[in-house]
């Protein structure tokens, strides 16, 4: 406690120098922190569109093999999952932790109005789903559960066709059995897309869509489940294809793909080896009943988890860069303290204080000033980032990036406990050869000294 104390004694004793070494460590951490929380929020935000876009992290779908009526035909697969409660029962049984779970109808198909027609993919959704109408930014209209096949569109389809709230349009898709079907349907809202990617989306409920692409009753395309921890993915998919499988067993109605030997034969991409297994080229793949396929967001599009990877590790050399450049200035400084110090080194050897404190003294006295210029630096960087968060942006090639149009910034704890020590360490380095030199400095020797 003596060294600690004694260290920041020092401190206040040339307060320019040390300000200014302390701005120079401020401006470095809040460069850094500034960056990570940027790409680390426009990373999450790119994942929670797509993750938004398919439902939820953790995918389950079901399969049926359909052989051709007639001899030469293709084998046709069947997107249907009959049994609504069948995947929420197991995710239930298993206590997985998820915010929600939704069962949804996919429908690719055309909007024709007036002569134009535009390309979309409607989702047949519970309307009422309380994440689901909070993520919705409605430019007019909204849900009106009282008409009948009511359509809500994004904008950019709207002004594509000039559409507007109450306008009928002709819907033209396919069934479940790949038969051309028409529909007519109301528009009863308009809502804002923020990227292409959402652009083309369109809502509806499930009922609904069930009944224009002739889906069995209680069926739908899709389970998803949407997890409060989305690292943990792997392990609920892991989880959910394991209880499917020993249902199949019992059952030869019920049949699951295999995660395991996806890894092996697509070890980058388990999506791809997934899909492979319900190839209906391949005649050795056939079954009866429903196959069931597990997936996660990462499975799918594995490029998230590799950039979120990636902008960390870049980030943290971005750091060690910074950093060694401020701790060039560290050593500097301290080889002049030690010179400014040399015959109060000597009176305090003197006076019993060992060549181990004297090295404590000095280490610390570095420690405690970069600590103390990054915790400046993490405070600005936190006030930056929140005036710029404030700041709306409408930029289409950004969209993909942006939260409801605004940047948005994510610091891990971890990151900067990471971040810390990485700077303890580099300080400790900088100033090892001055605090060497003044613990190995001999009393009488440094009391001689005249500077």
């Amino acid at each position: 406690m003596k060294t600690v104390s004694l260290a920041l004694r020092n401190l206040t004793r040339n307060k320019r120098r040390n300000a200014i070494l302390a701005v120079a460590i401020a401006f470095g951490f809040f460069v850094v922190t500034a960056i990570d929380g940027l790409t680390t929020g426009m990373v999450g935000n790119l994942e929670n569109q797509i993750t938004q876009l398919v439902g939820g992290n953790v995918i389950v779908q079901g399969l049926e093999w359909l052989n051709p009526d007639s001899p030469g035909g293709k084998v046709k697969l069947v997107n249907i999952v009959r049994d609504r409660d069948y995947v929420k029962n197991i995710v239930d049984e298993l206590d997985v932790k998820y915010d929600y779970y939704s069962c949804f109808t996919i429908s690719s198909g055309t909007v024709i109005f007036n002569g134009k027609k535009s390309a979309i993919q409607l989702y047949g959704r519970d309307l009422n789903e309380k994440l689901l109408r909070e993520s919705f930014q409605f430019t007019s209209g909204g849900i009106d559960e009282n008409i009948p096949n009511g359509l809500i569109i994004s904008d950019k389809i709207a002004e594509s066709l000039n559409l507007q709230v109450g306008d009928e349009i002709i819907y033209s898709t396919y069934t479940v059995y790949g038969q051309n079907t028409f529909a007519d349907m109301t528009i009863t809202g308009i809502i804002k897309s923020n990227s292409f990617m959402n652009s083309m989306q369109a809502y509806a409920d499930i009922e609904d869509v069930n009944t224009i692409i002739e889906m069995p009753e209680g069926g739908y395309s899709m389970f998803s489940v949407y997890l409060r921890d989305k690292n943990q993915q792997t392990k609920a998919a892991n989880m959910i294809e394991s209880r499917i499988r020993q249902d199949s067993e019992k059952n030869p109605e019920i049949n699951v793909t295999s995660r395991a030997l996806a890894m092996k034969t697509h070890p980058t991409n388990i999506g791809k080896g997934i899909e492979k297994q319900v190839d209906p080229k391949k005649p050795e793949n056939e079954w009866k009943g429903v196959k069931y396929g597990v997936e996660t967001l990462y499975d799918e599009i594995p490029q998230i988890k590799t950039v979120l990877n990636i902008v960390h590790i870049i980030t943290t050399v971005i750091l060690i860069v910074i950093l060694l450049i401020v701790m060039v200035g560290v050593s500097n400084t301290y080889r002049m303290v030690l010179y400014e110090r040399i015959r109060e080194i000597g009176t305090m050897r003197a006076l019993g204080m060992t060549g181990k404190d004297t090295r404590k003294v000095f280490t610390n006295e570095a420690v405690i000033l970069c600590v103390i210029g990054a915790l400046a630096g993490l405070i600005f960087a936190a006030i930056v980032m929140m005036f710029v968060h404030l700041i709306p942006i409408d930029n289409e090639a950004l969209s993909f990036f942006l939260k409801k149009g605004h940047f948005t910034f994510k610091m891990s704890v971890f990151s900067i406990i990471i971040q810390y020590i990485i700077l303890i360490v580099l300080t400790s380095w900088a100033v090892r050869g001055s605090a060497k030199q003044a613990a190995r400095m001999s009393p009488a020797e440094a009391l001689r000294t005249v500077k």
